[in-house]
């Protein structure tokens, strides 16, 4: 019988393995911004374009500094450097109308209507957007389909309820109907809500925050830019408003600035005294604060009006 005898295992042969040979660099094409595509020659007349664009748009307001600085002579002359520079046309304008009651009942009407179509407003869009009942959307289309009524349709039964009240003749029309909303502006902030999570309102509800609250705490912090364009659309909306002041001021002293520039218009313009400088002066004044107010609410104006772009 014979055994069959097994070499002793040796250290097992390695296999040889192939050489990996270094990868190729990959080139990658850098795409130019249009920028840079379009060369200094481009970018100058993209500059020059810009600066032409502005110019007419500047060139009114200019004019009208222009005027408002001239002898009652030279007013349409169209020369923008007067010749003769009379500083007192804004020193006479005070003496001659009430111009700074005029613009402080603008701020106080301005700043209500603001704030109330903006609470009233932001409170009817959460609520569309965020509660699920049956005819949510045909109410909502009901709502956006007021904004096809002229302004002219609903002056004279608004004006019937105000003096049924015995407040036609005061302010208080000029912002009250803001706080029910505005339909535009309803639409605008419900689109911001759509767009925040559903699940931080489902996440606060478990934590036993009220509806209030969820409104509050999280939705106003969140759509804080679409609520300052509303806010800054009415104060302008407000501060140029001049049908409804003509409709119910009869006391000047509650006159706003549009109303006390109509009457300056009256007093010192056609009709009146031919004193075109003192109107051009008094329409400066009451320019100021919009342009102001702007420069200073232009990075949240910007901020705004791009989210709700990107939304779209």
């Amino acid at each position: 019988m014979t055994q069959l005898t097994t070499p002793p295992a040796g250290p097992p042969a390695q296999e040889s393995t192939p050489e990996r040979l270094p990868a190729a660099p990959v080139r990658t094409r850098r795409v130019r911004h249009p920028r840079e595509q379009a060369g200094p020659m481009g970018r100058g007349l993209r500059v020059l374009a810009l600066v032409a664009i502005s110019v007419i748009f500047i060139y009114p307001f200019l004019w009208l500094v222009s005027a408002s600085l001239k002898p009652s002579e030279n007013v349409f002359d169209n020369v923008l450097i007067p010749h003769v520079v009379q500083w007192e046309n804004y020193s006479g304008i005070w003496d001659e109308v009430p111009l700074l009651t005029w613009v402080g009942n603008s701020v106080v009407v301005t700043l209500a209507a603001a704030i109330a179509v903006t609470v009233s407003s932001a409170i009817v869009a959460f609520g569309f957007a965020y509660f699920r009942f049956p005819g949510r959307n045909a109410l909502f289309a009901l709502v956006i389909s007021t904004m096809m009524l002229p302004a002219v349709v609903l002056m004279i039964p608004q004006y019937l309820v105000w003096n049924w009240l015995h407040l036609a003749s005061s302010q208080i029309p000029l912002w009250a109907p803001n706080l029910f909303g505005s339909a535009f502006y309803i639409f605008l902030l419900r689109q911001f809500f759509l767009g925040l999570p559903r699940e931080l309102f489902e996440a606060a509800r478990i934590d036993g925050a009220s509806y209030w609250g969820m409104f509050w705490r999280i939705a106003v912090p969140l759509c804080r830019p679409a609520l300052v364009v509303t806010f800054i659309f009415e104060v302008h909306a407000s501060w140029t408003d001049l049908v409804r002041p003509l409709v119910y001021l009869r006391d000047p002293d509650l006159y706003t600035v549009p109303r006390g520039l109509k009457a300056v218009l009256d007093q010192f313009g056609e009709g009146g005294e031919m004193r075109w400088e003192v109107v051009a002066a008094a329409s400066v004044i009451v320019t100021l604060p919009m342009i102001i107010a702007f420069f200073v609410c232009q990075r949240h104006f910007v901020e705004g009006i791009a989210t709700q772009g990107r939304k779209g």
